[in-house]
């Protein structure tokens, strides 16, 4: 039996990654503390701060989270409120950005996998409002010198809406059965902090998360 939670409870048997209060689950590439913020019951990711990953591991899973991008009318395409959900690795992303009468191309929109495929549909909402992804990701098989011997798949839902469905994931460099999840500050400094007096590369741009939880799946 599984309690299914409800809009701020996870499921009985999911593992809580952020509950509104702080950023114990999460950390730095490198092991530091996690250099984001806590502000109202969400995690604040300010530009140049660095992409931040659970400390939890995973293989498989159901994935839950929420998203809130700030209105930035003066930019545009994939300056406009840039950010992205990563799965074991920085392989691939899901696509965060303000896709509100945005043009950009097709692969780069809001519910891409970056790159890749571009989303089914467009399920936006206005900037400023929050947003859900439901994720659910099957790892990929690795063989004899970590070569990619089952290719593994990623269905995603935006805001309930079916924009990836069970498309191949395939990492192109490397196989990783195992790894955490990545939240991504979109700075140009390749996921690293901003080194100190570095002119940021990007917009400066506060990405909010909450509400983020996962269950692990059996294969």
């Amino acid at each position: 039996m599984v309690d299914p939670g409800g809009p701020e409870k996870a499921p009985s048997d999911a593992v809580v990654l952020f509950d509104g209060k702080d950023l114990a689950s999460w950390m730095m590439a490198d092991g530091r503390p996690a250099g984001w913020t806590v502000e109202q019951g969400a995690i604040v990711c300010r530009t140049g701060a660095g992409d931040i990953y659970s400390r939890v591991k995973f293989r498989s899973a159901q994935i839950h989270l929420e998203f809130n991008i700030p209105s930035m009318p003066e930019q545009h395409g994939q300056a406009r409120g840039n950010s992205g959900v990563m799965l074991l690795s920085r392989e691939n992303e899901i696509q965060v950005l303000d896709s509100y009468h945005n043009p950009t191309y097709a692969d780069g929109v809001c519910g891409a996998l970056y790159a890749v495929d571009p989303p089914l549909v467009n399920a936006y909402r206005l900037p400023g409002q929050w947003q859900s992804y439901d994720i659910v990701f099957h790892a990929p098989r690795c063989g004899a010198g970590g070569q990619v011997e089952t290719p593994g798949s990623l269905t995603v839902l935006r805001n309930g809406v079916l924009v990836q469905d069970h498309v191949s994931d395939a990492p192109r460099t490397g196989c990783v059965e195992e790894g955490p999840l990545i939240l991504q500050d979109h700075n140009g400094f390749g996921g690293k902090p901003a080194p100190p007096g570095a002119r940021i590369k990007a917009p400066v741009t506060p990405i909010r998360f909450r509400n983020i939880w996962l269950r692990r799946l059996a294969n």
